[in-house]
Formats: structure tokens, sequence, C-alpha cells
């Protein structure tokens, strides 16, 4: 049995109702409600991984645990499944990737799952609440859903925060951390920094090796913030000659701001007489037509 969608919709709009027979909790203790019942049981082997997944690690250990869980106790909760667009007679997975692999550890044949016909945008939204509501998300994996679904569906930072039931200063501060190098990301990714550190880095000149120095000295986030703080002051040097002095606060959180919203890093400078220069640094041609693009359709708005 599957469900047939009207159509396109906004996002978030009717979510709640899609996921109203597809909880996605943890399995039901003895004496509680029962699941959602599948529509069917599916091979292992017709089944493949959503390509837009959020998540990207998966614990060895966590997997390894759940496998033997599945042994003794069998696949309580159900896969969210919808037919697969590559290969006929196979589905992608959308919801219950973890569940899949732990079940090839676990040398089952089958699962049962629920198929539903679902568009690419509720794929993304329902792999992203699933882990997030599952807390196995890193900060990485989570910003890096959050700017898909900016990317790829044009939605706004509000739009995202209002459906998926976050904050905005929630998805801006994870969105930022897009903004550091991959060395710093990776620590984050393997749990050798927290968010909380690698946001103290985002507006140093040399994230990277700030990372590497909070890591060695086992500092606290507060001790980071510290650390980036005098990283960032003027060198003497600087005053000595006439350089520029250091950013004001309220110059940082809009550099900040803009680089959330546009995916890139952008740099305010100010001049003595008021004057000054805003730059924005891409990282490739694709970044380059996304910046084009957004300036074109500001341009439109405000000259019509």
């Amino acid at each position: 049995m599957s469900v047939k969608n009207s159509g396109k919709r906004g996002l978030g709009r009717g979510l709640s109702a899609l996921m109203a027979d597809v909880q996605i909790e943890p399995a039901p203790e003895r004496g509680e409600a029962p699941r959602a019942k599948p529509d069917q049981v599916v091979p292992l082997d017709l089944l493949e991984p959503n390509p837009d997944q959020p998540r990207r690690l998966f614990s060895d250990d966590a997997l390894q645990e759940l496998a033997a869980s599945i042994r003794e106790k069998g696949v309580i909760q159900p896969l969210i499944v919808r037919p697969s667009k590559r290969s006929e007679g196979r589905y992608e997975i959308v919801a219950g990737e973890r569940r899949w692999r732990a079940c090839q550890l676990a040398q089952r044949h089958e699962v049962p799952v629920i198929v539903r016909e679902l568009d690419d945008i509720e794929v993304l939204e329902i792999a992203i609440i699933e882990n997030i509501q599952r807390a196995d998300l890193n900060a990485v994996e989570e910003a890096m859903g959050y700017r898909q679904l900016m990317d790829r569906f044009g939605h706004t930072q509000e739009k995202v925060a209002e459906a998926l039931g976050k904050s905005r200063s929630h998805i801006a501060n994870l969105l930022r951390l897009l903004q550091l190098p991959e060395e710093v990301l990776d620590h984050v990714r393997l749990g050798r920094l927290t968010a909380g550190h690698a946001r103290a880095l985002i507006t140093t000149e040399d994230p990277a090796r700030l990372a590497r120095e909070v890591i060695k000295d086992v500092l606290s986030v507060r001790e980071t913030e510290k650390l980036a703080k005098r990283s960032s002051e003027p060198r003497p040097a600087a005053r000595k000659t006439g350089g520029a002095s250091e950013k004001d606060a309220d110059t940082r959180a809009l550099e900040q701001d803009l680089s959330a919203n546009l995916g890139m890093k952008v740099t305010i400078e100010h001049s003595a007489d008021g004057s000054g220069r805003l730059v924005i640094a891409y990282g490739s041609l694709d970044d380059l037509d996304t910046l084009c693009g957004a300036l074109s359709s500001t341009r439109e708005t405000v000259f019509g």
C-alpha cells in the first residue's frame, strides 16, 4: 500500500500528518501502544540508501549493539521507503538506514517497510527530522542538512526554523559552522570539538591551527573563546604603523549574519573616512553562480 501526494507543498506543511502513522521514536516498552504496522516485508538487497541522507557517520559500536538487539527481538520499527527513481522494483530508504545497516550485520535477509510516494523535499525533511529527534546528527551534519534545504529548495532560515521546530538563531549558528575549514569540521564530526568550540573559531584568521591547540590542551569552550579573542587582537606593529583597528562587535555580528545567509565568508572593512568595502569569498564557480543569482534577484525586487 502506498499513499500518493496531492502535488507539491511548502516546507513543513502537512509533515505532521505524514509522520502521524510513521513514528520515529525508540521502540516501545512492554505495555505501550504498538508502533505503525508495515506495509510489506522487503529483501535487504532491494533497498538502497538515500544519497542525500544528512547523516554521514555511523558508529561501529552503535551498529553492533543494534544488530545484537535485532538478532534477539527483530526489527520492531519499520523503515520508511519510497519507490526508487533509479531502479525499477527497488526502494530508496527515507528513514531507517541505520536499521538497514544493522540488519546486514545481524545477517537478516528482509526488513519490514512502510512505502510512501514522497517528493525530494519531503524525503530530506523526514531524514533530517528523524536524525534530529534521535539526536543522531552531529552539528556539522545537521548544518549541512539545513544548507541542503536552503540551497536545493530556496528556503529561508526562517522557513526552515519554523518547519523543523527550531529557533532561527539555532539554524543561523549551525550554518555559520560551515564557514570553517574542512579540517575543523572533521574535528566536530569526530567529536574532538563541540559546536561551541567551533563557533568560537569562526572569525579567527587561522581556525585550523587554533583548533589543533584547543584539542592538544583540552580547552573548554570559554577558554577557546579567550584564545580566539587573543588571536584576533591587533599586533603592536599594526598599531605602531597605523594599521586597521580591531573590528567592533556589531561589525563582526553583521559579517557572521551575512556569511550565514550566503553560505560564504563575508568580510567588512571600514576606513577612517567612513567609506569601506564588503568582500565575499566564494569557494567554487557554483558558489559564484549562486551569488550572482541572489544579487540578480535582489536587483529585480528593488528596481522591478
